[in-house]
């Protein structure tokens, strides 16, 4: 007997791995160099809309009117989880190498949410709505991995 002959839908599939990686080099301006400078400092800035809204993190522009933002505002170091994903293999670039969820983190005084990792330790204590606040790198450099990743309030 044949692959060929073998029953669809018992046939193991092909499969090719392919991996697509550009590394690059970008400036990030005055505003999102405000945001990583702040992360340096272990703070946490965002931009305030003309209707009043915080984003986090910040954009140049309102997303919804498309005008300039305004001033800059500190928000808080920990927020509630709006959405997760978990993740039960890690990949070698991922920023734990154990289980954890990806999740999208709105920060006490932000309207956005930014995504991020956390470290719950296992998925049975992870739930949207939860506390979470930033586990800070123990060095930091002025970039987004200066949050080493959130984990639960209560971790502690």
């Amino acid at each position: 007997m044949t692959t060929a002959d073998a029953d669809p839908r018992q046939a193991t599939p092909l499969t090719a791995p392919h991996m697509l990686e550009y590394e690059y080099t970008r400036s990030v301006g005055p505003v999102i160099g405000r945001f990583f400078g702040a992360l340096q400092e272990r703070r946490v800035v965002g931009v305030r809309t003309a209707g009043g809204r915080g984003l986090v993190p910040p954009q140049e522009y309102d997303p919804e009117s498309g005008e300039p933002v305004g001033d800059f505002v500190d928000v808080a170091s920990a927020g509630v989880v709006t959405t997760w994903a978990w993740v039960h293999a890690p990949r070698p670039k991922h920023p734990l190498q154990r289980p954890f969820a990806w999740a999208l983190v709105q920060l006490d005084g932000a309207d956005t949410a930014m995504l991020h990792a956390v470290d719950a330790g296992d998925e049975s204590r992870m739930s949207t709505g939860m506390r979470v606040r930033i586990r800070w790198s123990a060095e930091t450099h002025g970039d987004i991995h200066d949050i080493a990743c959130f984990e639960p309030e209560d971790a502690r």
